[in-house]
């Protein structure tokens, strides 16, 4: 297993050596590597299983390191890195042929987003590079949001784990891009849609299931458990699965059936924030339980609510 510790220096260290080390950010556990170096890229990619189409984001300190690896910065998306970076927002830009190919499964734009974890920040301030940082887990499982989801999972894979305690969001970044002057959301995450909006006007949302994304997060079975999922009218499930030991996962309510082994209700007070940060550890957990299937009930689909239904609907789809 990889050893926990909030040592930046030595996590410095290893990255800087070209080895993987796992870093907290405010959404979720990121698996780091020098981003400038391919060979330090593909050993997350190996580490991962994750298929070589599907691309990274890189991460930086600041708003000033953006230049140094992208042809240019939108003005609407410089208004909107002054008001939410650091913080759950990806931009996919023009990078600049400093960027390796493999980063972006050979597109030309690059994700890249300033992340909001005081160790992350120090780290990446002490760097001479940025780090490609996908999450911390095998490919297409759910999302790790405390060192020891990253332990459980890739713990023989990497050398070190810089503990940053929780993530306190949960969900990973909105991720968002420029076409022809129309603001396009490819991935909707820890940014709710009205905080765009409210800053720049009214975005184009493109979050459809594809086999060749453009974006991190855009295929159509990810963040999934193990177990198989179903997603729909929670009632409704669990009458058509009564002969079957079921795990729930709700918003906010909780049901009687002599069928349900295990349920988690994301909030019991009905906030969305909580229910985002709870997602994942709540997935994994039922995924650890005596239970056959695992039953999901959407959330209202407003502010982090669409990032959630985003991730229920993917965890749902069948590879």
């Amino acid at each position: 297993m990889a050893e926990i510790g909030k040592d930046i220096a030595k996590a410095r260290s290893l990255l800087q050596q070209g080895e993987l080390v796992a870093i907290p950010t405010e959404t979720v556990y990121g698996l780091a590597a020098n981003a400038l170096d391919a060979a330090s890229v593909t050993k997350i990619f190996e580490a991962k299983n994750r298929p070589y189409f599907d691309p990274l984001i890189i991460h930086v300190p600041d708003i000033y390191s953006v230049k140094k690896f992208t042809e240019e910065i939108p003005q609407k998306a410089l208004r909107l890195m002054e008001h939410f970076w650091p913080g759950p927002l990806t931009f996919l830009l023009d990078k600049k042929n400093i960027i390796p190919d493999l980063v972006t499964a050979g597109l030309d734009r690059v994700g890249i987003r300033c992340p909001d974890h005081p160790l992350t920040t120090e780290l990446l301030k002490s760097l001479s590079f940025p780090l490609a940082a996908p999450s911390a887990n095998p490919f297409g499982y759910v999302s790790p949001t405390t060192p020891a989801h990253v332990n459980d999972q890739l713990g023989n894979r990497i050398s070190y784990i810089l503990d940053g305690g929780e993530c306190r969001v949960g969900v990973e970044s909105t991720i968002m891009g420029f076409e022809n002057d129309q603001t396009i959301i490819y991935r909707v995450g820890g940014l709710s849609i009205e905080r765009i909006e409210s800053v720049i006007g009214q975005v184009l949302v493109k979050t459809n299931s594809v086999s060749n994304p453009q974006a991190p997060g855009q295929l159509q079975s990810h963040y999934a458990p193990r177990k198989p999922a179903e997603l729909g009218d929670i009632q409704n499930l669990i009458d058509e699965l009564s002969h079957r030991s079921v795990g729930l996962l709700t918003f906010q309510k909780t049901y009687s059936s002599s069928s349900i082994k295990k349920q988690i209700a994301l909030s019991q007070s009905g906030n969305l924030e909580e229910a985002a940060q709870r997602l994942f550890s709540a997935l994994r957990e039922l995924d650890k339980s005596d239970v056959d299937v695992i039953l999901l009930e959407e959330v209202p689909d407003i502010g982090l609510g669409r990032a959630i239904n985003d991730r229920l609907r993917r965890a749902a789809a069948k590879s």
